[in-house]
Formats: C-alpha cells, sequence, structure tokens
C-alpha cells in the first residue's frame, strides 16, 4: 500500500489506523522517518531516501509483511521508485492519494497541538511544499477526497487491499503465544517452558503507584506485593503505555504474586477441575489448569515479570475487551483466550490495541489470558526464541518501602495477612 499526499492530508494517521484495526504484519515505512530522522536530509530529487525507502519496503515484503508505504513523495522524485515497487511486488499493490485542498491543509495543521512543530514549520512553508493533485503516472492511484473521514478512509482501504478479513502476520522469528484454530496456544506447564534456563539478574521490585499508572484494587493486598514489577517490566509499561492511542490508557491489575499464594491458586483452579472431570489423569489436570493458573515453579507472576492489565478511557472507565479481567474459559466459553472469536468487533479492535501496545514494548502474551503479559522469564524467553530468562521466582513479597507502608491499602476479603496466601475464592478472580 502506498498512501501519499500534501503535508497534514493525514497519511500517517491512515496508516495507523491500518495497523491499529489489523495488528502485527504491517510494516509502516515512512519518508519523514528516514529523510528527516534517520538521513537528516532535504527532500531533492538526488535524496538517498528515495532509494533507502524502497530498500527498506522491499525487505519487509520478503520478510512476510504487509508494507504500508506514506509520505509526500513527490511524483517527479519518487514515481520510478514507487512504479519498480509495484512491478516487482508478487503480490497486490494499493495506491492512494488523499487529496485535501490548500486551505483545508492550512486548517488542519493549525490545529496541531506541538507548538514547536507549529512554530518552526509555517503557513508559509505548507503553502510552498503544496502541490495540487500530484499523481503519479498511469493510473495506479486511487484519489481519496478530503470529506472522507479517518475512519471511513481506513474502512476503505481495509476492504479494497482485503487486510480487512486477512489474517495478522507475525514476525519472522516469533512462536505465537496466543494459538490459532489450528495450532493451540502453548501453555506454561509445556515442558518446552520448564526446560529454558534461568540466570536471574537480581533486579529489584518496584511499586507501579509511584510512576503515575492507574491502579486496580481488585487484586490489593495487606502489604501492596500486587503492585509491584522489576525495574525492566516497569520500564516496558511506560513504552506500551505511549503506544496506546490518545484516550486510551492501561489500567494496572496484578503485577508480583509470592510463591505461597501461586502455589495456592494453581492448587485451588486443579482440585476444581478433578471436581469437574474425575476421569482426568493427573496429568490431564495438571495440562488443564495450566490453561489459566501457571504452575508455581514458573509462574511469571511470583518471578515480578509478569502483569495484569487492561484498557480504560480518559475517565477510568473499563474499554470492552469481550471478558472481565481474570475470567476463565469454563466461564468465558473460551472468550478469554486472546484471538478467541466468540467476542463483538468492538472488543476484538480494543484487545488489537492492547496487544499492539504490550507486544511492541517486548511484551509476550499468554494466548488464553488476554490481558496477561510478561517479559523476560521463561515463558517470555521461549516465545522469542532467546537462551535464557533473567527473571526467576523470588520469595520476597516486596522490597520494604516506606512510602508503600504509608499508603496503607485495606486488606481484600479472603486474603491471610498472616501467611500472604488467599482463602478459597468461589468467584474464579485467580489466573495465570
Amino acid at each position: 500500500m502506498v498512501i501519499r499526499g500534501n503535508s497534514a492530508s493525514g497519511k500517517s494517521s491512515v496508516a495507523q489506523g491500518l495497523r491499529d484495526h489489523y495488528g502485527r504484519g504491517i510494516a509502516i515505512v515512512g519518508q519523514d522517518v528516514i529523510r528527516r530522522d534517520v538521513l537528516r536530509e532535504h527532500d531533492t530529487a538526488r535524496g538517498a531516501n528515495i532509494a533507502m525507502l524502497g530498500s527498506i519496503a522491499r525487505e519487509a515484503l520478503d520478510a512476510g509483511f504487509h508494507v504500508v508505504l506514506e509520505g509526500i513523495l513527490y511524483a517527479d522524485r519518487y514515481s520510478h521508485m514507487v512504479t519498480s515497487l509495484v512491478r516487482d511486488h508478487r503480490g497486490s499493490s494499493h495506491c492512494y492519494y488523499l487529496d485535501v485542498p490548500l486551505e483545508a491543509t492550512l486548517v488542519r495543521h493549525a490545529s496541531k497541538a506541538d507548538a514547536a512543530y507549529l512554530e518552526q514549520v509555517t503557513d508559509a512553508h505548507l503553502t510552498s511544499w503544496y502541490r495540487e493533485l500530484d499523481l503519479l503516472p498511469g493510473d495506479l492511484e486511487t484519489v481519496i477526497p478530503a470529506d472522507s473521514t479517518l475512519r471511513d478512509t481506513v474502512a476503505r482501504i481495509l476492504r479494497e487491499t482485503g487486510l480487512a478479513c486477512a489474517s495478522p502476520v507475525p514476525p519472522p522469528g516469533w512462536t505465537s503465544s496466543q494459538g490459532d484454530a489450528v495450532n493451540p496456544p502453548v501453555l506454561m506447564s509445556d515442558p518446552r517452558v520448564a526446560a529454558v534456563p534461568v540466570h536471574e539478574c537480581g533486579e529489584p521490585l518496584v511499586d507501579v503507584r509511584d510512576h503515575g499508572f492507574r491502579v486496580d484494587p481488585r487484586k490489593q493486598d495487606p502489604l501492596g506485593a500486587f503492585a509491584h514489577v522489576r525495574e525492566g517490566v516497569l520500564a516496558r509499561l511506560k513504552q506500551a503505555r505511549s503506544l496506546l492511542p490518545a484516550g486510551t490508557d492501561l489500567l494496572f491489575v496484578e503485577g508480583y504474586r509470592p510463591l505461597a499464594l501461586q502455589e495456592r491458586y494453581f492448587t485451588e483452579y486443579r482440585d476444581e477441575l478433578a471436581a469437574i472431570h474425575p476421569d482426568w489423569t493427573a496429568e490431564e489436570l495438571h495440562q488443564n489448569a495450566s490453561r489459566y493458573v501457571s504452575p508455581p515453579e514458573i509462574a511469571p507472576h511470583s518471578a515480578g515479570a509478569a502483569v495484569d492489565v487492561t484498557l480504560v478511557d480518559q475517565d477510568g472507565r473499563e474499554l470492552d475487551l469481550g471478558t472481565r479481567v481474570n475470567a476463565s474459559p469454563e466461564e468465558s466459553h473460551g472468550a478469554c483466550f486472546t484471538h478467541a472469536t466468540n467476542i463483538s468487533d468492538r472488543a476484538r479492535h480494543h484487545r488489537t490495541l492492547l496487544l499492539n501496545a504490550m507486544e511492541s514494548a517486548d511484551f509476550t502474551n499468554y494466548g488464553t489470558e488476554f490481558w496477561h503479559f510478561s517479559a523476560a522469564d521463561r515463558y517470555h524467553a521461549l516465545m522469542r526464541r532467546e537462551p535464557h530468562a533473567r527473571y526467576g521466582p523470588i520469595q520476597q513479597a516486596q522490597p520494604a518501602d516506606s512510602a508503600t507502608q504509608e499508603r496503607g491499602p485495606t486488606p481484600w476479603p479472603g486474603f491471610d495477612p498472616r501467611t500472604g496466601n488467599k482463602r478459597k475464592a468461589s468467584n474464579g478472580d485467580t489466573c495465570a
């Protein structure tokens, strides 16, 4: 896909909209990123960015990505590169020109929130750069008029390119943790997970509440252990949060879980399954319990490596992601699985937003739970084909932290402050 148009015509917004809908497997190749940020060169007929844009697009196509090439891409300078890409590509190609009049361009530009950019790029610049209906030769392009909304433009391109019905393509070298209709998700009980060696890095636990995150109290404990994660996990959370669209935010539900609590969760859920399926063997019970609760010896939560998160709007209201956080496979009829098909389009869109942000920040999702992500633990290492994990289970409930003690969270029902264990729960609120 090639998306061209004058400055402020909405090219980058359309490209991002395509990725937000489709998910991983779309590579966005932006002219400004290469020309301005990477090369810091002016846009000239002999610019090095022209060949570089073509090379990056070709490499991404060869690697199996769908490619969105976007930029002003003046026809007299970039047409040879673009037409060569279209000619050589073995799959389908679609070129679009966003036709926005100069007057509308200036209005859109003035609405940008970046004051420094507005001071640097003036109306005079935009006027000098503007070229009316600067189309590529050979009737390659479909012209999209200015009155087409962002949503309509994205929907049209998805429909015309076939991406609206296509399955996302994972980046090369990845093992899918979410699974699909043919290949089920890799479970925590898989022997390959336990076989991953741990080279414990000794990174401390830190409290996400000290870093401006929205924190849900549903898994709150007297010591505040639930709100702690490893330092590197916190850094990834900050990055993921920054990648969400405006008006959308992360809601942190749970992080670190003491080993004693993890052991209790696993045993309780395994016993529940045994009561429902008395004919299952011990191995079958262990494997099926691992769909929803991690075995204690490899549990990412007990390593401070995992987080349970969902999305909220700017007012803190939870968005619809298909099921409640911590819904079991039995309760949700499998809708808790990340790529479940028995959820609404709206819920699917919200899940895609969450998955894109978290995976772009180097988290790995556990495919039976759309809300569960981990980093640098055994499961993450296996999925990313890394030689070892950096985080293993740790015994400490949390580091002594005066700020946390002063915060004084109220014990939630069922928590035993003497042992740090959660008593028998009947509402199915445990998870991996």
